[in-house]
């Protein structure tokens, strides 16, 4: 089992940072619909990580090194962006239809869901994971489920969209270790960009006006939550077995209530606090080393 307490640290960075963007992303849905708000952040996360590829094969070129198999990136970039839309675009939706609670539990099932795709690859999976997945669900059940559960159809566009983020997560597994990170990244924004934007000309036609009003969560989302944060997630995986980094990455629903707490002063029950620690909890558990002579993968 692939264990850096650096690549740990990048992934945790951008589950907080997607953790506090959850609020760009509500405030997004007053000004534009879910297809232009996409759309839009992540064509803007693709431009920001253009300069920083210039720099990267600038800097390579004079130290004479490979750069990477452009035909590789693309691939994975392209398969990377078609997933990473699907998903995003399922959860924006989601979130019209049913409560925040839900949709932060649900989302978060794909703890569960990649180590259970991981078996279909012929992955074994240690019992310490599995633990710490079971532990993390039920810690996201008492801090977002304090109503009773039953399935809307918001909720079952939330389960796709989980579904969705446990292949993302094995696609970046696939690829991360054999190209260039933030290569992969851009073109991954570039890919889900093109898709949700010519979506919105179709289903939304959006108004110039309708972006520059909502420009402030616009930039938050496309900036911070896409351009950066899904570059450390791909960078952080690199070296991160994808079972831990799906469970590392679980913390954004817990950032976000605790986002919601410290920023906008939303009180917190002894009950979602609890919710918070057992994750917390979950996560040390799977990033404890085993046993020696255990045959992680």
């Amino acid at each position: 089992m692939k264990i850096s307490w650096k690549s740990s640290l990048m992934l945790f960075t951008a589950a907080f940072i997607w953790g506090t963007a959850f609020v760009a992303q509500r405030v997004g849905m007053d000004y534009l619909g879910p297809l232009s708000f996409n759309g839009a952040r992540f064509l803007m996360g693709s431009l920001v990580l253009l300069p920083v590829i210039c720099f990267n094969r600038g800097k390579a070129k004079k130290e004479d090194k490979k750069t990477g198999n452009l035909r590789t990136t693309a691939l994975g970039g392209i398969c990377c962006g078609m997933a990473l839309c699907a998903a995003a675009l399922l959860q924006q939706y989601g979130i019209l239809y049913t409560t925040v609670g839900k949709a932060g539990f649900i989302t978060t099932l794909y703890i569960i869901l990649v180590p259970f795709f991981g078996i279909f690859l012929r992955k074994r999976i240690p019992g310490r994971v599995w633990a710490g997945a079971a532990i993390a669900a039920f810690g996201m059940y008492l801090l977002c489920m304090s109503e009773s559960f039953s399935l809307s159809r918001g909720d079952i566009l939330v389960l796709l969209c989980a579904i969705l983020f446990s292949v993302h997560i094995l696609i970046i597994d696939h690829f991360s270790p054999r190209v260039d990170g933030v290569e992969l990244s851009c073109i991954q924004f570039l890919t889900a960009g093109i898709i949700g934007s010519c979506l919105a000309l179709v289903f939304e036609k959006p108004d110039m006006r309708d972006f520059v009003r909502g420009i402030v969560p616009l930039a938050y989302a496309g900036i911070l939550s896409s351009g950066v944060a899904y570059t450390l997630q791909v960078l952080g995986q690199k070296n991160t077995d994808p079972t831990i980094a799906s469970l590392i990455l679980s913390l954004e629903s817990t950032v976000s209530v605790l986002a919601g707490w410290a920023i906008l002063g939303q009180k917190m029950t002894g009950r979602e606090l609890l919710g918070c620690a057992v994750v917390f909890c979950a996560v040390i558990l799977v990033q404890l080393p085993g046993r020696k002579g255990s045959s992680d993968v």
